[in-house]
């Protein structure tokens, strides 16, 4: 019997003395939290120095490279973006409240263009080159900072990222999820349940059926609010899986193949080479020289 993940509800309380949430992660201290989809009320900025590993946000999953810079709007389902592969130096996780300076902050005039910001983050933001890396810095300078001098720093680097020109919006697709806590609740079951179970094949009639409800509902009820159909979502999950094994492991690319829930390897060449541009010894390769 294949035992089901309960989504998991983040309670996020803030850093002592402030009325947002900092939190930084080195080799040392690594962020362990978070290894299934998970969602909270608090808007979420996570830079990671380095490294390379999954970016899993509502249905948009990708391999990022070189480190990452992603703002996560309010309860927008996501995983965590590093484990003990990933090899970065440091990850900075800011979460705040939407109405965390009062509920009509974001209305005056100095702050309606974060207000835009903040409402295209609803569906997830990664931003990328100088960009990221300017404002990753200014983001990591805030541990130091006193509470009131961080606060200050964050509306400079929402600021920043407001100005960024180097970005892309996740889930271009759509995602909506309805208001209710049993929305939320299903679509953390089907991701938690694909994250623990795509390395077999995965029937429509079971997925449904874990969510209680029939094939012809599921496949309407997906579609709407990730913009993917179920087979699509399953499959680039296997994709982004292999990327991350001929990253992270030396083992031959038949078994990243299998490994990654594929059990054709003519297939799996072809569909890799349609997701990345690149077929996998290619890209193997170029992360090789990359790395060297």
């Amino acid at each position: 019997m294949v035992k089901i993940s309960k989504p998991s509800f983040e309670k996020v309380d803030p850093s002592f003395g402030s009325s947002f949430s900092f939190k930084s992660f080195n080799q040392e201290n690594q962020n362990r939290n978070h290894t299934f989809w998970h969602y909270h009320p608090e808007i979420e900025l996570v830079y990671v120095n380095g490294g390379s590993g999954k970016r899993q946000i509502g249905s948009h999953i990708s391999y990022y490279q070189h480190g990452d810079l992603i703002l996560i709007g309010s309860n927008l389902p996501h995983c965590g973006f590093t484990d003990s592969l990933t090899d970065n130096d440091k990850e900075t996780v800011i979460q705040f409240s939407p109405d965390f300076l009062g509920k009509n902050f974001w209305e005056i005039p100095e702050m309606r263009n974060v207000r835009v910001l903040l409402e295209r983050a609803k569906n997830g933001i990664v931003f990328h080159g100088e960009d990221k890396n300017l404002i990753g810095e200014k983001i990591e300078a805030l541990s130091s900072l006193t509470n009131y001098k961080r606060l200050l720093g964050l509306l400079d680097v929402l600021n920043m990222l407001e100005n960024a020109k180097d970005f892309t919006l996740l889930n271009a697709e759509g995602f909506v999820l309805d208001t209710e806590l049993e929305d939320h609740n299903r679509i953390n079951v089907i991701f938690n349940f694909v994250k623990n179970e795509f390395k077999r094949n995965i029937a429509l009639e079971e997925i449904a059926d874990v969510v209680s409800m029939t094939v012809p509902a599921f496949c309407r009820y997906f579609k709407k609010t990730t913009g993917k159909t179920f087979v699509q979502f399953v499959n680039e999950y296997r994709l982004v899986h292999a990327a991350k094994l001929l990253h992270e492991k030396q083992i031959s690319i038949t078994d990243v193949c299998f490994e990654s829930g594929f059990n054709n390897f003519s297939h799996f060449n072809k569909q890799f080479k349609k997701f990345t541009g690149k077929s996998p010894s290619v890209y193997r390769n170029e992360i090789k020289f990359a790395v060297s």
